[in-house]
Order: C-alpha cells, then sequence, then structure tokens
C-alpha cells in the first residue's frame, strides 16, 4: 500500500483514519478538503481542482482523504488501495455535531486556513441522506477499480482491528 485513498461520508472519520494510517505507514497525509478550499470557503474553478489534484496523484506514495466525485476517477486510476469507511449514519452525524462543537469559530486541521468550521441543515441532510444518495455510486466505481485492492470498514471495531498494529484481516479485503 503505497497510494491510499479514503473515502466516506462527511463525520466517517476519513481524516482520522488517514492520519493514523499515514503515520503507521511512513506516507504523507494530503486532505483534500486543505487544497480545494481558500479562505473564505472559496471554491477554485473545476480547471484549476482538476489540476491540482493531478499535480496531488503524482506524488509517488500518499493517504489522501476526502469525496470530491468529481475528481473521483482519476484519483481511483492513481491509487492501489482504497478504503471505504461506511459507517452507520448516526455515527457520522454524532462526529459532525461534535467536531462542530469542537472546532467552533475556527479551522480544524485538516481544513484550509481561514475556513472555521461551520455546520448547516444542507450539511445535516447530506450527511444523514449519504447511505441512501451516494452509498451505491461510490460502491459501483470502487467495482471498477479492478487493479486497486478495496477495503470497505463497517463498523468502528473493523476501523480499529484494521489500524491494529498488526497486518488487517484479509477478511476486510473485497473486490
Amino acid at each position: 500500500m503505497r497510494r491510499i485513498l479514503v473515502v466516506g461520508s462527511g463525520g466517517a472519520g476519513k481524516s482520522t483514519f488517514s492520519r493514523a494510517l499515514g503515520g503507521a505507514l511512513g506516507l504523507p497525509v494530503i486532505h483534500l478538503d486543505a487544497h480545494y478550499w481558500r479562505a473564505g470557503w472559496v471554491e477554485p474553478t473545476q480547471d484549476e481542482w482538476r489540476a491540482t489534484v493531478a499535480a496531488l496523484v503524482a506524488g509517488e506514495g500518499w493517504v489522501m482523504d476526502g469525496n470530491y466525485s468529481r475528481t473521483l476517477v482519476p484519483r481511483l486510476a492513481a491509487c492501489d488501495t482504497v478504503i471505504f469507511l461506511d459507517l452507520p449514519r448516526w455515527l457520522c452525524l454524532w462526529r459532525v455535531l461534535a467536531r462542530a462543537w469542537r472546532y467552533r469559530g475556527r479551522s480544524r486541521p485538516d481544513m484550509a486556513q481561514g475556513c472555521p468550521e461551520k455546520m448547516d441543515a444542507t450539511f445535516l441532510k447530506w450527511v444523514w441522506d449519504y447511505p441512501n444518495r451516494s452509498r451505491a455510486s461510490v460502491l459501483a466505481l470502487l467495482a471498477t477499480a479492478g487493479h486497486a485492492r478495496v477495503v470497505r470498514l463497517r463498523s468502528r471495531g473493523e476501523v480499529a482491528r484494521f489500524l491494529a498494529p498488526s497486518q488487517p484481516s484479509p477478511s476486510f479485503f473485497s473486490r
């Protein structure tokens, strides 16, 4: 595992997981949120974002977290492993609420500077609806990543066992 993509719902723990995995493997961690957003929650143009992603995936090794569906295909093409944090919606929603409280009024470590933590009804609805709206399309795309190993973790226990110092159980790997 040298080029690892971590995807999942908001609040699934992508950034925390990526930091832990990157540290364990000695790989740099790329938080896509930190590269996408500009201060004041300003978005790049689509061309700028595609160029940024192309430059990021060109690295020799990395753990990259984030969804950004418009650039998922080139990121899948560049990775050798995908970790899909497919955790229960109630847990993701709880984590989003806890994160908003913890970082209220300031930028979190995996976010661009000048983008203080925010939460609104639209984002909460996106997190709640992720299993019904996005899971199937993510799984369909992952099924096309024949060259990459796909790991689907569905509980906090599976996440903890995967990150444990011993090798992850082969039962986590799927196609």
